[in-house]
């Protein structure tokens, strides 16, 4: 096992409930190498973290990891069916503003 794999691996059995499920694929391509991350379903929300910020760190470090080794380093995290983290919020462009007060006054004084 590379050592950029075995880093993953060991860092993110660090942080979830089912380490036994944790596994990692590495695939080298031209663009470079891309580990895909597998873990049990109810510990996405730990390996995802709030906003993000969990699987954004990791990608970070692996990132440094990489560069050690003068390799582009990315990491994939591949959602189990029935996992437990909540879905992706989705904005729609047709937000509805017809409710919203505008002080005409105070735009008028704006200094751009």
């Amino acid at each position: 096992m590379e050592a950029d794999q075995k880093f993953v691996e060991d860092l993110v059995k660090s942080i979830v409930n089912h380490p036994d499920d944790v596994k990692t694929e590495r695939k080298v391509d031209e663009r470079g190498v891309l580990i895909t991350l597998f873990v049990h379903q109810e510990d996405m929300g730990y390996v995802i973290g709030r906003e993000g910020q969990t699987a954004r760190a990791i990608r970070t470090l692996l990132k440094i990891v990489g560069a050690r080794a003068n390799a582009r380093v990315n990491l994939k995290i591949n959602e189990p069916e029935g996992s437990t983290r909540p879905p992706r919020r989705e904005y729609s462009a047709n937000t509805n503003v017809d409710n919203v007060d505008v002080d005409t006054d105070s735009v008028d004084n704006l200094k751009i």
